[in-house]
Order: structure tokens, then sequence, then C-alpha cells
């Protein structure tokens, strides 16, 4: 895995600007990424661009992973603004 894609983005996009995505697969990341576990993702176009997508990880910031290790989740409003407040 290159060591590039594991960038931190020290500026916290806004709150409506957040999702959610869930982890699938955590090769090569066991220490930063917990399977099975719903992660606040943020926009990223150059990531997604290159297969990436910007996730909130166990570390508290927020880094580019493979797209593949996650799914994003399309959720009920009512259940995202209730993420987003704890989130």
């Amino acid at each position: 895995m290159a060591s590039g894609k594991k960038k931190s983005n020290s500026k916290r996009s806004s709150a409506k600007a957040r999702s959610f995505a869930v982890c699938i697969r955590n090769d090569g990341y066991e220490a930063s990424l917990d399977l099975r576990k719903i992660y606040t993702s943020l926009p990223d176009r150059v990531g997604e661009k290159h297969g990436l997508i910007r996730v909130i990880d166990e570390s508290g910031e927020d880094y580019l992973y493979p797209d593949d290790y996650f799914v994003r989740l399309d959720l009920p409003l009512g259940v995202t603004q209730k993420l987003r407040k704890i989130a």
C-alpha cells in the first residue's frame, strides 16, 4: 500500500457535507479501521477520482482509504441527522 494514501486533511468539512460508510475490509489498516463499524466520510473530489474515500478513522483524524474498503450508506434523513449530532 502506498504511504501517500493515508494523508490527513486537517480542515474539517461542515456537518452538512458529512455522510457515512461502513467498513467491510481493513487489510493493512487494522489499527485504523474496525470491520463493520460506521465511519463518518467527508467529500474529497480528488481522492474519489483515484478510487479513495476520506473517512474519520480510529485516530479521530480524516484520511484517505481505498473506496472498496467501505460501503457508503444511504440512510433516512432522521437517522443521518442523529448520527451527525454524535459524530
